[in-house]
């Protein structure tokens, strides 16, 4: 077993800090497997030239690199205020118009949302990211919601809100998002994620977007809404539904309390394991790295609490995209990922994996107890869907997988699969092994020092027939 070969994933935004070929290529080099667009950010000319330098890295190093786009959904926010600043006091009441185009200082502010569709008497409304909290005491106008503040703080131009109690119906994709899906199924991304999800209908809705655009790239749905996580059943309902989950915990810790979301992120993790999606913890993982060269020491816990908890990869949002530090974070979260998995088990899971076929859960069982018993260097995963590899990613093995496949949208969207390399080779009867023999003597794969061979578990079936995986064998790899 490589003591070097990291088996949770590094999922890295990238911004302003590294916008440009070579910074993006010294982040996969320190470790990073794929690679966040926040959309709601930046122009499709910037995105162009990101993907670009992402697609000519990746293809320089000879690694799957994953595209993910990451869509803005419904985060409403003020619009510009005046001065870009606007102090506010308890008991103030404040009117938020979506038809007010400009600020003249008054307490009338606008929004570029339009709020009184959607929200009723009562509800909470959090501003500034959490740091203001109101209440809607009276629904104005058609455009137009009251609402009274509970705490001293100030307000500036365009920062976020938040509606905990806000039933959106449905509504999570915006006309914003309609472009942006567009775009993205005309550049491939292998994964869109997708904000404020509050149902797996919304999920179902995405689906049938993308299919519409020809797009098959994989849904990762971000679970940051109180409704979201309302109860078990339907966060169950939402990863069966779905490729793969982010714990977005900025949004979700604002809506539902800090002190959930320990607790979801630890059931989402055991969800998409039992399943066989992949999952994402994302949110200030080392978010003192925006400034500081080291992490603190409750971040480097919190990434490590990840990895035994069994995520498939951690996130990085402002530490690459516009931290003083972007490679040294990545760095610092290998380090953190490398040594957790070699000196720490990962928590069980109290139920049996459920993938969509019982054969690959089967099968990928087996070879996964097959691998330890022999002390197998390798899992070689022969795949044409990227199923069989999920399907034994989630297994979670101490080893790595190593698949091949003659499908570049397959090896992408392996890239962040906990565990996982993927190449792409044109698909012959022995591809796998001859993949391994290649590898072998490389980074990737090592010979043990009480032997002269490479051990390895090959996997496969049947080509280009879903469900067809049915085969396993035991290898010794002579290889450099």
């Amino acid at each position: 077993m490589s003591r070097l070969f990291k088996r949770t994933k590094i999922l890295a935004t990238i911004g302003p800090s590294v916008f440009s070929g070579e910074k993006i290529e010294e982040l996969i080099m320190a470790g990073v497997n794929g690679c966040r667009l926040n959309f709601s950010h930046g122009d499709y000319t910037e995105r162009d030239q990101q993907i670009k330098w992402i697609r000519d890295a990746a293809a320089k190093k000879g690694r799957s690199v994953a595209i993910l786009q990451d869509l803005q959904g419904p985060k409403i926010r003020l619009g510009e205020l005046k001065d870009n600043h606007f102090d506010v006091k308890a008991g103030d009441e404040l009117i938020l118009d979506s038809s007010v185009e400009t600020h003249d200082g008054s307490n009338i502010l606008p929004v570029q949302y339009n709020l009184a569709e959607r929200m009723k008497k009562g509800e909470p409304l959090f501003m500034f990211d959490g740091k203001i909290k109101s209440e809607v005491v009276e629904i104005v106008s058609k455009t137009a919601i009251k609402v009274k503040v509970e705490n001293d703080g100030f307000l500036m131009s365009k920062k976020g809100l938040n509606l905990p109690e806000t039933d959106f119906g449905g509504d999570v994709i915006t006309e914003k998002d309609m472009a942006d899906i567009e775009f993205g199924a005309s550049r491939d991304f292998d994964y869109v994620a997708m904000s404020f999800v509050q149902s797996a209908e919304d999920i179902e809705k995405l689906r049938q977007i993308l299919l519409s655009h020809g797009s098959n790239a994989q849904i990762i749905a971000k679970i940051e809404t109180k409704k979201a996580i309302e109860s078990d059943e339907k966060m169950e309902a939402i990863v069966k539904a779905t490729d793969g989950i982010m714990v977005a915990r900025g949004d979700m810790a604002v809506e539902a309390g800090n002190e959930v979301v320990p607790i979801v992120q630890r059931k989402l993790i055991a969800l998409c394991r039992q399943y066989g999606k992949i999952v994402i913890v994302a949110t200030q993982m080392m978010g003192s790295m925006v400034d500081n060269p080291e992490p603190s020491r409750a971040e480097v816990s919190d990434v490590a609490n990840a990895v035994i908890q069994g995520a498939d990869a951690v996130m990085l949002s402002d530490e690459t995209a516009n931290g003083k530090y972007p490679v040294e974070a990545v760095k610092e979260m290998k380090k953190v990922i490398l040594y957790t998995q070699n000196h720490s088990k990962m928590l069980p899971l109290k139920h049996e994996t459920t993938g969509i076929y019982k054969g690959y859960d089967a099968v990928a069982e087996a070879a996964v107890r097959l691998a330890e018993k022999i002390e197998a260097d390798i899992i070689v995963c022969e795949t044409s869907s990227g199923a069989t590899a999920a399907a034994i990613a989630a297994q979670r093995p101490n080893v790595p997988i190593i698949s091949v496949t003659s499908n570049a949208r397959v090896a992408g969207q392996l890239a962040l699969t906990y565990a996982n390399s993927a190449f792409v080779r044109p698909f012959s009867e022995t591809y796998g092994l001859d993949l391994a023999q290649e590898l072998s003597g490389t980074d990737y794969l090592k010979k043990r020092e009480d032997r002269d061979y490479i051990l390895a578990v090959i996997v496969s079936g049947q080509p280009n027939m879903v469900g067809g995986t049915d085969t396993i064998r035991i290898r010794q790899v002579i290889g450099a």
